[in-house]
């Protein structure tokens, strides 16, 4: 009994151990020292046609030194949180190897320490919805050691929202009017030219 009981304390030790040493980063474990702004036009954005103009940089009130693992800066467009009720597959987790709040990468940059912009082109499959952005700073291991966003903590200031495309553009409007409009010509073609054959089959 007593070995079995150390072969289970051995085995909780040991996932524990994997865990941390395996990618299970929290977001609460990481210091935001990243100063990040998203400009963009006033009103409703549209996919696949408006433009975000994102900088960000390190925060210059942090001790010298506190970006020294920070190798690679990314950029991701999220989710805010009125846009994740109800919606499991944009639910926030703790466990960044979980986490569905930010599904969009804008860009990925080397960091540095001077402030960086990016005018990025909001993307065709971005759907409809209410959205923030983040920075993740990354070690060598591409592991998030820090992290900074164009909002507040509780994600409800500075937002904006996005609108889906339609999946209707006007070019293919107009070529369906032509193509129906060929259609009845056609069909009017047909019938004539069958009336015809009849009146020489009949003389």
């Amino acid at each position: 009994m007593a070995a079995r009981g150390l072969v289970l304390a051995s085995i909780l030790v040991f996932s524990c151990f994997a865990q941390s040493c395996f990618g299970m980063i929290s977001f609460s474990s990481l210091q935001r020292t990243l100063v990040v702004t998203a400009s963009h036009r006033q009103g409703i954005l549209k996919a696949g046609e408006d433009k975000i103009t994102v900088t960000w940089g390190l925060n210059q009130s942090f001790p010298a030194g506190v970006d020294s693992a920070y190798k690679t800066i990314k950029i991701k467009l999220c989710y805010a949180p009125i846009s994740q009720v109800d919606r499991a597959w944009r639910k926030t987790v703790d466990n960044l190897s979980k986490d569905k709040t930010c599904q969009f990468k804008i860009v990925a940059r080397p960091y540095s320490n001077a402030n960086q912009t990016f005018e990025w082109t909001i993307e065709r499959d971005v759907p409809t919805a209410t959205f923030f952005v983040r920075a993740y700073a990354l070690d060598a291991q591409e592991h998030e050691v820090a992290y900074g966003q164009n909002t507040d903590a509780k994600k409800t200031t500075n937002l904006f929202e996005i609108q889906a495309i339609s999946g209707r553009h006007v070019s293919l409007d107009i070529a369906s009017v032509c193509f129906s409009a060929f259609s009845v010509v056609s069909l009017f073609g047909f019938f004539f030219a069958e009336k015809r054959k009849g009146r020489k089959s009949q003389q």
